[in-house]
């Protein structure tokens, strides 16, 4: 049943809380890998990582007629979710403000498992040790420096434009796509 409830498009932890203690209580959806979803994530929330949104923002979208909370870790990625799937006339979306992390930081519950690492702590590692390892090998090496300022630009890039071709490409590793959703798996958990 769709509300007709008037919320803004951006929520804050609290705001989820208190509508997800109602009867008409949104869905929540997380964004996230599989990965994270599986370390920690709201209870009741539905798994369905954004690449699957993006590819498959049509076939979500029939199968979506009340109000959904889209969830990340930070809010990024949830916006990135909900621009995919308003391109497909969806109303009542909304973005958790802050994402797991203003959520935890707000007192919600997490149901909480034995996933990875969040991709921005991925992201932090691989870009660390690519400029520690650039630096090191430029003591020998003097051109290896530009290894560490290629990283460097490609962070400084990600900030501005609030993307990140290097979290993209790990989230495609077998570590954050093990329990990947089959798209029939999560029409059907959506239709349920």
């Amino acid at each position: 049943m769709t509300s007709t409830d008037t919320r803004p498009t951006t929520l804050d932890a609290a705001q989820v809380r208190t509508w997800l203690e109602q009867p008409d209580g949104p869905r929540v959806l997380d964004v996230r890998t599989p990965g994270e979803f599986a370390a920690a994530h709201i209870p009741g929330s539905y798994n369905v990582p954004l690449d699957l949104v993006t590819e498959h923002r049509r076939e979500l979208a029939e199968q979506i007629d009340e109000d959904v909370v889209l969830v990340c870790r930070s809010g990024a990625r949830a916006t990135r979710a909900g621009e995919a799937l308003s391109s497909t006339g969806l109303p009542h979306l909304h973005v958790l403000d802050g994402g797991v992390q203003a959520w935890e930081a707000a007192g919600g519950d997490l149901v909480r498992g034995d996933g990875t690492w969040d991709l921005e702590r991925q992201v932090r590692l691989v870009a660390g040790g690519i400029v520690l390892t650039g630096v090191l090998a430029s003591t020998v090496l003097p051109a290896a420096k530009w290894v560490s300022a290629g990283i460097g630009a490609g962070l400084t890039g990600a900030a501005l434009t609030d993307t990140c071709a290097m979290g993209v490409m790990l989230s495609r590793l077998p570590h954050n796509r093990r329990h990947y959703p089959e798209l029939e798996d999560v029409l059907a958990q959506l239709r349920g």
